[in-house]
């Protein structure tokens, strides 16, 4: 599924080019998190977490909604996410990005 929306391949590339924010993409392929659960999952600060969150965003790669007190994160739909399905692919219109399985991830 091809998207209509293009991404600046230099803010995609320099957004994934670091291997916690592409450990979060990853993880958010298939579900919706909060900074503590994204922490948590992959074993790093939620100040670390807030800090690659806010470039994800910046980048267009996230949407953000409030649950209570707390923000979840989720792809934007833009990337083709899969959630709820097995499928590690990323749709970034001009090209995909198909992830191995990650360890510990369900």
């Amino acid at each position: 599924m091809k998207s209509a929306h293009r991404f600046d391949l230099l803010h995609v590339f320099k957004a994934l080019g670091e291997e916690n924010r592409l450990r979060i993409v990853q993880l958010l392929l298939n579900r919706r998190c909060s900074v503590n659960e994204i922490a948590e999952n992959l074993k790093i600060t939620p100040a670390n977490v807030s800090c690659h969150l806010r470039v994800l965003r910046n980048a267009g790669f996230l949407e953000q909604k409030k649950s209570g007190l707390k923000r979840v994160y989720s792809l934007a739909p833009v990337l083709g996410a899969n959630e709820g399905r097995e499928d590690e692919t990323l749709d970034l219109g001009c090209c995909t990005i198909q992830f191995d399985k990650m360890v510990g991830h369900a």
